[in-house]
C-alpha cells in the first residue's frame, strides 16, 4: 500500500491494482469518491461502474453478516475457485472474479454516503446525474477502452435503469439484477398501499448507517480500519444531510411528481440490456425487471428469470458465467454465440425441480389465458362461472378467506402475468385487498418455494386499495390492469364495486392430482405456522398505522360471486410446445 497522486491510495495484491478514494469530478462543481480495481498490467479494458449507498469500502463479510453468512451456509461455491470474497461489498460484483476476466470494477460511493460528500436522498435525479458523471469519468480514463458495463443489485440495479435514461455515450451494455422500474407500484405503494416496513429497514440499518460523516457507524474501512464513512460531522450538521426516506413515502399517497422523477422515461432507454428478476422476489425484485424489459426502447434486450434468495444469486457460479457471456459480447466483442441467444430466459418452478427453457417473447405467444371464477357457496375456484350469487364475509384484520380449486387432473403449467377481478364491499371507509396465490400437494400441505427474502413465499401476491380502484384502460390489459392512482374514489359502506386487481407475474406448475388456491385478506399474508418475520410476505409489509388505520381500514368485508358478480382469477396457461 502506498500513497498515489492527489491523496489516492495504490495497493498491489497480485494480478490486481486497486485504486482507493479516487476522486471523481461531477458536473455541479462537487465530487465523489471511487475505488477502481483493475489489472496490474498495461492495456485498456472496459469497466464496470457500480453505484452504491451501502459502503464503498465496507465489508460483505462484516457490515453484513447476518446476511453474507446465510449465503456462505447455502452457496459455499461462491467464494471458491478465484475467489477469497475479501473485496466483496455488499451487491457488488466481486472484483476477484472480474479483474482476472479483463474488466475494471469501480465502485462510486453515492453522494452523502460513505466517502462521498453532500446531502443523501434516495434515488433522486441529482444522484443519477453524479452516476451519469461517474460513466463518463471511467470511459475516459487511461486504463479504460471507452466501454462502461453497469452490473449490481438492488439499489446498484435501480440506478441504472434511471442512468439508462440520460444516454451517457460511454454506456455499452448493462445488467440490472433484480431492482425494480416503478418507483410507486414496485416498491413504496403497492396497489396504492404503502409499504413502510421495508423503507424503516432500509433507512434505519444501512442508509443512515453509512451517511457520509457518521462517527458513529459500525462500518469500517476494510483496508485502514478507520470509520468507512469519512471525516466525522457534527451532531447538529448530520441530521441535516439526510432526507427520510420513509416520511417522503407517507407525503406522497399518489403517484405524484415524486415517483415520475424517479420512474426512468423507458422510451429514453436504448442501452442493449440483460434484466434479471427473482419469481420469489415479491414486493420488490421482480415486477419492475419485467416492467423494464416490456417498456425499455433497446432493440437489444434480455429478459431473465430465476430463483434463490436476493442475496446469493448474482454470484452463484452460472449467474456469473451468464453475465460475463454478454458483457464478453457486447464489451469486448467476442463471438461467443450471446447473438443467438432467445430474448427470453425462464426458471421454471415446479415442486418436483425446476428447469430452464429460453422463450422468444413475453408474455409467452402460446399463453392461454384461463379464468377460474370464484364460488362462494363451494369456497372454491371453479372453471364456469357460477349462475347463482354468493357471497363470503370475512374479518378485513384477520386472516381472510381460502378458496381452492379441484386437484388438477394433469401437470399445468402457468407462466406470465396475473390478474383477478373481484366485486367486493366493506362496512368501513375503506378498503385494502391483499391476494395470495397458493399451491397445495395431494395431502393439503401447501407448497411455497425460496424467496429472495423470505424462504417460504407463495406462488404470488397482489394488492389493491379500494379507493385506488380507477383503471387506465389505455395501459391495461386484462391480463395486468394499469390503475393511475392519481385520485381517491369514493367508497361508500355497504356498496359493492368491481376492483381489478394486478397479481405479480409467476411461473409454476401445477402436478396432476396438486390444488391452486386464492387467500383473500384485508391485511398482509401470514402463515400461524411460520416463526420469526419471514411469515410468507417477507420484509415487503403494509402494516403502518399512519396509513392503515383500523378505523377506516378494518371492519368487514364481503366478495360477491356468481350472477352478476362473476368474479375470477386469470390464469396464463401456457401448452406443451
Amino acid at each position: 500500500m502506498h500513497a498515489g497522486k492527489g491523496g489516492v491510495t495504490v495497493i498491489e495484491d497480485g494480478h490486481i491494482l486497486i485504486e482507493k478514494d479516487v476522486p471523481i469530478p461531477l458536473s455541479d462543481g462537487h465530487v465523489a469518491y471511487c475505488n477502481v480495481f483493475r489489472p496490474n498490467r498495461e492495456g485498456a479494458v472496459p469497466a464496470i461502474v457500480v453505484f452504491t449507498p451501502y459502503g464503498k469500502d465496507s465489508d460483505v463479510a462484516v457490515d453484513f453478516k447476518r446476511y453474507w453468512d446465510v449465503v456462505l451456509r447455502d452457496h459455499p461455491e461462491v467464494v471458491r475457485d478465484g475467489s477469497s470474497g475479501k473485496y466483496l461489498t455488499w451487491e457488488v460484483p466481486d472484483p476477484e472474479r472480474w479483474v482476472p476476466a479483463g474488466y475494471a470494477v469501480v465502485v462510486v460511493d453515492a453522494r452523502g454516503t460513505g466517502k462521498s460528500p453532500g446531502f443523501y436522498e434516495m434515488m433522486s435525479p441529482l444522484q443519477t446525474r453524479e452516476y451519469y458523471d461517474a460513466i463518463e469519468w471511467a470511459g475516459t480514463q487511461d486504463w479504460s477502452s471507452g466501454k462502461v458495463g453497469l452490473l449490481g443489485v438492488s439499489y446498484l440495479a435501480i440506478k441504472q435503469w434511471q442512468v439508462a435514461a440520460l444516454q451517457p455515450s460511454h454506456l455499452t451494455a448493462m445488467i440490472p439484477w433484480e431492482g425494480m422500474f416503478d418507483h410507486y407500484r414496485d416498491l413504496y405503494r403497492h396497489g396504492g398501499i404503502y409499504s413502510s416496513f421495508f423503507l424503516k429497514l432500509l433507512w434505519d440499518s444501512q442508509i443512515a448507517t453509512n451517511q457520509n460523516g457518521n462517527a458513529q457507524t459500525p462500518y469500517r474501512d476494510r483496508f485502514t480500519g478507520a470509520p468507512s464513512t469519512g471525516a466525522a460531522l457534527g451532531a447538529d450538521v448530520l441530521p441535516g444531510n439526510l432526507a427520510n426516506v420513509y416520511q417522503a413515502g407517507l407525503q406522497h399517497p399518489f403517484d405524484d411528481a415524486y415517483f415520475k422523477l424517479r420512474t426512468p422515461v423507458a422510451e429514453r432507454i436504448a442501452v442493449p440490456f440483460l434484466s434479471a428478476a427473482n419469481w420469489g422476489g415479491l414486493g420488490l425484485h421482480l415486477r419492475g425487471n419485467v416492467e423494464a424489459f416490456e417498456r425499455a426502447a433497446s432493440p437489444q434486450k434480455w429478459l431473465e428469470m430465476h430463483t434463490d434468495t436476493h442475496f446469493a444469486s448474482m454470484y452463484l457460479p452460472d449467474a456469473v458465467a451468464l453475465q460475463m457471456k454478454f458483457f464478453g459480447h457486447f464489451l469486448k466483442g467476442e463471438a461467443n454465440g450471446w447473438d443467438e441467444q432467445p430474448p427470453v430466459i425462464l426458471t421454471i418452478r415446479d415442486p418436483r425441480g425446476p428447469f430452464r427453457r429460453d422463450e422468444n417473447e413475453w408474455p409467452l405467444a402460446r399463453t392461454q389465458w384461463t379464468k377460474y371464477f370464484l364460488d362462494a357457496g363451494a369456497n372454491a375456484l371453479v372453471s364456469d362461472a357460477p349462475s347463482a350469487e354468493g357471497k363470503i364475509d370475512y374479518d378485513a384484520l384477520g386472516e381472510g378467506v381460502t378458496l381452492r380449486s379441484a386437484p388438477f387432473a394433469q401437470d399445468t403449467e402457468f407462466t406470465g402475468p396475473v390478474a383477478a377481478r373481484l366485486y367486493v364491499a366493506t362496512s368501513g371507509a375503506d378498503m385494502d385487498l391483499f391476494l395470495t396465490l397458493r399451491l397445495f400437494d395431494p395431502a393439503g400441505k401447501e407448497v411455497t418455494f425460496v424467496g429472495a427474502n423470505d424462504p417460504m413465499v407463495p406462488v404470488s401476491q397482489g394488492w389493491l386499495r379500494l379507493s385506488h380502484r380507477k383503471v387506465d384502460p389505455q395501459r391495461s390489459t386484462p391480463a395486468k390492469p394499469y390503475h393511475p392512482h392519481d385520485e381517491r374514489l369514493p367508497v361508500v359502506a355497504g356498496e359493492v364495486y368491481a376492483a381489478d386487481v394486478e397479481i405479480w407475474p409467476t411461473s409454476v406448475v401445477v402436478p396432476k392430482g396438486y390444488v391452486l388456491a386464492l387467500t383473500i385478506g384485508g391485511k398482509d399474508f401470514e402463515r400461524s405456522e411460520a416463526q420469526g418475520l419471514m411469515k410468507g410476505s417477507g420484509i415487503f409489509l403494509h402494516n403502518d398505522p399512519a396509513d392503515r388505520p383500523a378505523e377506516i381500514f378494518g371492519g368487514i368485508h364481503t366478495f360477491r360471486s356468481g350472477g352478476s358478480y362473476a368474479s375470477y382469477l386469470l390464469m396464463p396457461q401456457i401448452p406443451a410446445r
